[in-house]
């Protein structure tokens, strides 16, 4: 019987098996940024260790940099202190630095992609959650606690259990103005925020071979929201084209046997899975969050979904979030008036997402309505220059969006841009927990870059399909 990637992978990488059972992973690749990372240094200091393979582990900030001016010192002191601490540790530990005065930052899950870090066949750990999105190109990747960013800094090695492999296959044509970030929505409503508890998933079927790499991270980049611990994507001639010629990725004979490696590495055709779920690429409409978890979502036409039209164990949770969002069951959620648009994160920060968007926009008759603040944040400093050099921030600007510098920005709240109140916010980002973009009431609503510029320009949750006449 043949064997999946992610068991090929695994396998390649074990260096042995611990008495607790778990298995002590190599780890090829680790990524760091100034929010985990500090307090891990620490860590070794105090035991005296150094880092053990530094070419093996690249920085950069993202969290915390503000995207309306980067000028040091920042004024929020806190920041400052966390980026000294990350600056002075890769520079102690000879750590490959992305830094903003040299142009290279962003954020941690845009830059290592970027920059051809990224590659098949690999294992990838970062302190952040969103490490799946490395998964795109056929690696398996771990989001990692502060601890776990010690153990790799020290050892280059993770201690994990072995996971189950679930082969989610989405087949067909997706319709105009469908989205990747539509189809992973559609997935983790299907299967739930903790349906992947326990499994890895791999994402399979012509409609994701179709998807470009920008559409593949951003599927793969959700996969934690369903609950899996890694998702992945097999690599293919997508992958390899995305690849070549990036700063990192093999040149000249080395490229030809990572090719071969890399076509090693795919899920064999009589590979075994723990479980196999098909779903149509024709049913997936685009799609909104309407409550406090990833899962709680409708399409766009849709209405909010009654308590009772959901597992036992997960009624608790729809009434809390229609008291939180102050929305009702059975009410459409097209229509729901927001404060502020955001357009941008690791989910949907890189070029391709915002060529969407200038897409509706260019012919400028669009404009974002008064009452919406509406924000552009471009995943890196290399995503923004691309941007700039088409033209496009004037074509944002010209409609009434803020187009900012590189970062996280309002996807979480470690930097000033943060909702007021009970604002209501249409997000192209990943989450939307209570408290998520900042104010302990602000709300959130989930969908992609062109249902948010949707929204912006009506200044309510609107069908980006009838509002830009998307119909091919």
């Amino acid at each position: 019987m043949g064997k999946t990637l992610y068991q090929k992978v695994f396998d390649s990488h074990t260096v042995g098996r611990l008495p607790s059972g778990q298995y002590q992973l190599l780890m090829g690749l680790h990524l760091i940024h100034e929010v985990t990372s500090p307090q891990a240094f620490s860590m070794l200091e105090e035991r005296k260790l150094k880092v053990l393979f530094p070419e093996r582990t690249f920085a950069t900030v993202d969290h915390i940099i503000p995207t309306n001016s980067q000028l040091r010192p920042y004024q929020d002191s806190l920041a400052e202190d966390m980026l000294r601490a990350l600056e002075a540790s890769v520079q102690k530990h000879g750590i490959r630095y992305f830094a903003p005065e040299n142009g290279e930052q962003g954020i941690v899950h845009v830059v290592g992609p970027e920059n051809g870090l990224t590659q098949p066949g690999m294992t990838i750990c970062c302190g952040d959650s969103h490490t799946a999105t490395h998964g795109a190109f056929g690696a398996i990747a771990f989001g990692i606690g502060t601890s776990q960013v010690r153990d790799v800094l020290a050892t280059q090695t993770l201690s994990m259990d072995k996971l189950k492999v679930r082969r989610i296959e989405v087949s067909g044509r997706l319709g105009p103005g469908v989205t990747a970030k539509d189809v992973i929505l559609f997935i983790i409503n299907k299967l739930g925020v903790n349906g992947g508890v326990g499994f890895a998933y791999e994402y399979a079927g012509d409609t994701i071979e179709r998807m470009s790499m920008d559409e593949r991270m951003t599927v793969c980049n959700m996969s934690i929201e369903g609950g899996a611990r890694c998702g992945y994507i097999n690599p293919d001639a997508v992958t390899y084209d995305y690849l070549r010629g990036r700063t990192y990725a093999p040149k000249a004979e080395a490229w030809e046997r990572a090719r071969a490696y890399w076509d090693s590495v795919r899920s064999d055709s009589d590979a075994h899975y723990d479980d196999v779920v098909k779903y149509r690429a024709e049913d997936i409409e685009p799609m909104v969050t309407w409550g406090i978890t990833p899962g709680q979502s409708v399409a766009v036409g849709g209405t909010i979904p009654a308590a009772d039209a959901f597992p036992a164990d997960e009624r608790e949770s729809a009434e809390e979030a229609y008291k939180y969002m102050a929305l009702r069951p059975g009410q459409p959620i097209k229509g729901q008036k927001i404060d502020v648009a955001f357009i941008g994160s690791c989910t949907n920060g890189r070029r391709s997402d915002f060529e969407a968007v200038v897409e509706v926009l260019k012919d400028g008759k669009y404009k974002v309505a008064p009452h919406v603040q509406a924000l552009v944040v471009p995943g890196s400093m290399q995503v923004k220059r691309e941007l700039v050099a088409r033209g496009w921030d004037k074509i944002f600007t010209a409609a009434g969006f803020q187009f900012r510098e590189a970062g996280c920005s309002m996807c979480l709240a470690m930097n000033p841009d943060k909702l007021k109140g009970n604002e209501l916010s249409a997000s192209s980002s990943n989450r939307n927990f209570k408290g998520r973009q900042g104010s302990p009431i602000g709300r959130t609503l989930l969908m992609s870059p062109i249902m948010v510029a949707a929204a912006a320009i009506a200044g309510e949750v609107a069908d980006a399909r009838q509002v830009f006449g998307i119909h091919s």
